[in-house]
């Protein structure tokens, strides 16, 4: 087997951070909104040009329009919060704007990974459309992934990490017959059918994203001591990905053992203790503010706070650049409507980034 092109953050970004070229390009953050309850994710509802929606993890989600801060979700009532458990995901169905329905992930207050589904009317969620799509029991508390995004093939995906504690102990992410430490799918039109496994062999996805122009993903996961990985899949896949864990740490063997199903998936990018301790999986830049931009993947790290960007080139990662600023406690990323990007700090702030 082959190992892609793995970029070196400790030496590479250094030098390209302080480049003119880089100065001259690179993304600037300002105070977007401020104030909330320790958000984890930015959203954008399709249909609506001007609002988007921030979640916060005790177990809130709040719509923001013209300045104006309304209650679009509140099931605190419902959810675990601490660590990483809470409200962890929201994902809005891309017919939203005709048939209402958005999709929220959290750690239940009864101990399960949970998918809802909710249907919207006069600005938040009608509690009595709610409907069950997965409820895991959550064995350990931590690596809960519980992001939430539709793909271009109109699928929900989401991940519920490799079921927690360390290493994965109970070897749940090489299982085809475990739903931990998989990239998980439904089709939205048949929930009764279940969830497919559209990946396995991983450790605790911290936000994954589909480039809205090419349908591209890219997957931020998180790593267990010694390194954090960004691994990208194109649109035309040619099957199940195996993306490693808990044989492979990033590029590192981590354990001896037969790996499970699929094509083994090595990242694109990769970083060790140095430049952070938890990766955080951003979006493909496609806004029109900084144009020079487009094109360009932003990721981070929530420990350090550092924030880099690069672009793929035949599935490689190339002009890597770690941008010019940090972003304490970098909890996600977001677009709005117009893909311009957005991050989110647990500590109660979103930027824009511009």
């Amino acid at each position: 087997m082959r190992v892609g092109v793995i970029v070196c953050l400790g030496v590479l970004v250094a030098s390209l951070a302080g480049s003119a070229q880089g100065a001259q390009t690179a993304f600037r953050k300002t105070v977007f909104a401020q104030g909330f309850d320790a958000p984890v994710l930015l959203t954008h509802a399709p249909g609506e040009r001007s609002a988007v929606y921030v979640v916060e993890q005790p177990g809130r989600v709040l719509r923001l329009q013209g300045g104006r801060r309304t209650v679009f979700l509140d099931v605190r009532d419902e959810v675990t919060y601490g660590g990483e458990q809470g409200l962890l995901g929201l994902a809005f169905a891309p017919g939203y704007a005709r048939n209402r329905l958005v999709y929220v992930a959290f750690t239940s207050d009864s101990g399960r990974n949970t998918v809802v589904r909710y249907r919207a009317s006069g600005g938040r969620v009608v509690e009595s459309s709610r409907t069950v799509l997965l409820a895991v029991p959550d064995p350990y508390g931590n690596h809960n992934g519980g992001h939430l995004a539709f793909g271009p093939d109109g699928l929900l995906y989401t991940t519920i990490g490799d079921g927690g504690a360390g290493g994965d102990p109970e070897d749940r992410s090489q299982d085809r017959a475990s739903q931990f430490g998989k990239l998980l799918t439904l089709n939205p039109a048949r929930p009764a059918a279940g969830w497919s496994i559209a990946g396995l062999g991983l450790r605790n996805a911290w936000r994954f994203s589909f480039d809205r122009a090419t349908g591209d993903l890219y997957l931020g996961d998180v790593g267990q001591g010694s390194r954090e990985e960004i691994s990208f899949t194109p649109r035309r896949s040619p099957g199940l990905e195996n993306y490693g864990w808990n044989r492979y740490e990033g590029s590192e063997r981590y354990e001896n053992g037969d790996l499970g199903p699929g094509k083994l998936v090595f990242p694109v990018a990769e970083y060790g203790r140095s430049q952070g301790c938890s990766v955080t999986g951003g979006y493909v830049y496609r806004g029109s503010a900084r144009a020079a931009e487009r094109g360009r993947y932003v990721y981070g790290d929530y420990c350090s706070g550092n924030v880099w960007s690069f672009r793929i080139a035949s599935g490689e990662a190339r002009d890597l650049r770690r941008e010019p600023f940090r972003v304490a406690s970098l909890s996600s990323f977001g677009e709005n409507a117009q893909g311009e990007l957005f991050a989110v700090s647990l500590d109660g702030t979103v930027y824009r980034l511009s």
